[in-house]
């Protein structure tokens, strides 16, 4: 099959297409032929190993796993022996934050890991993508914030991947919204349910007289020093961004009424039902995918490139070429 490998930390270069053997599924596995998968900069991250925490995990001087990608949407194409709830043909989406693997044309994912039916009505790259943004908007938000009706919530980076998620997630939720994005994402994020929108090329909303149940930063770009009397007495303050001075507010505030500092590897914390959830909101109107800018599979540097100018609106999608839908034209054998 083929797959986009790296051997080596570093610029998008390091990425290029190989042909490896397709995996072949355990006994409680099924096995994608991938047709849809994101994009983001958590990936351009794993492909760099900064910060220091990505090396340590997953290899500090090359990358344990040489396919990268997380977000998937595809197929089952064949299924282990013991697997129960799905069966070839499926149309099916699915994470996988441990081991990767998403840019390749087949990925093997457990039954009981983050992997759910996609409905009918959503095509591939929706799925994935929802699953991209949504899926941490969705931990945040939910899960540690346990936004409420009625709460005002200010969400920076309100355009990007995970922020016009969190916008609609806040939106489902009942909250007030405040939308932090240029003023080229203004018309975007209003759709998406944003109250108010802030133009940060000409607004520092750190230094305005309003104050906010949660401050939620999708691109990591601020701090809690900064955000905190933005913050009600009992506000939290969310990031994406896993820092030093991060760490320190959270344990600090920890220990202390008040503010509180969330930090979470969302990432690691999904799981089947969030997916289901997530599709069910996508059914149901409630969630909508947006979708920046697509590439084909081989492209996938440019796609990182493109990423890591910041400019991105929503997601950025990987699609594979064009090919009948179903079982390796080979026999499955797993990689050495």
């Amino acid at each position: 099959m083929r797959a986009m490998v790296q051997h080596a930390y570093g610029s998008p270069e390091v990425i290029v297409l190989e042909e490896i053997a397709v995996p072949e599924p355990g006994n409680q596995e099924i096995l994608i032929h991938v047709q849809a998968a994101a994009v983001g900069p958590a990936n351009c991250a794993f492909r760099q190993g900064d910060p220091w925490i990505i090396k340590l995990m997953y290899g500090w001087s090359r990358p344990k796993f040489a396919v990268g990608g997380t977000e998937l949407a595809g197929v089952v194409a064949a299924v282990g022996p013991e697997v129960e709830h799905f069966k070839v043909g499926d149309r099916v989406v699915g994470t996988s934050p441990r081991n990767f693997g998403a840019y390749a044309e087949y990925k093997g994912l457990a039954e009981k890991s983050s992997v759910a039916l996609i409905p009918g009505r959503v095509s591939f790259e929706e799925a994935a993508g929802v699953c991209d943004g949504g899926a941490t908007a969705l931990i945040f938000l939910r899960d540690k914030a346990r936004l409420q009706k009625g709460q005002s919530v200010l969400i920076n980076g309100a355009s990007g991947a995970v922020g016009i998620y969190a916008v609609q997630l806040a939106k489902y939720y009942g909250a007030e919204i405040t939308a932090v994005c240029s003023a080229g994402s203004g018309d975007l994020v209003r759709q998406a349910g944003a109250d108010f929108v802030v133009d940060y090329h000409r607004e520092d909303f750190t230094k305005t007289d309003r104050v906010y149940d949660v401050v939620f930063d999708a691109v990591g770009k601020s701090s809690f020093s900064a955000c905190r009397r933005v913050l009600t007495t009992g506000g939290l303050y969310l990031t994406t961004a896993l820092k030093p001075s991060t760490l320190l507010h959270m344990l600090r505030t920890s220990l202390f009424p008040g503010r509180k500092v969330i930090f979470a590897t969302a990432g690691l914390m999904q799981n089947k039902a969030n997916l289901e959830f997530l599709m069910q909101l996508v059914q149901e109107g409630d969630l909508n995918a947006v979708i920046d800018r697509r590439y084909p599979l081989e492209q996938l540097a440019d796609a990182q490139t493109y990423v890591e100018t910041g400019r991105k609106k929503g997601n950025v999608m990987l699609h594979f070429a064009a090919s009948k839908i179903g079982s390796p034209t080979k026999k499955a054998a797993r990689p050495l």
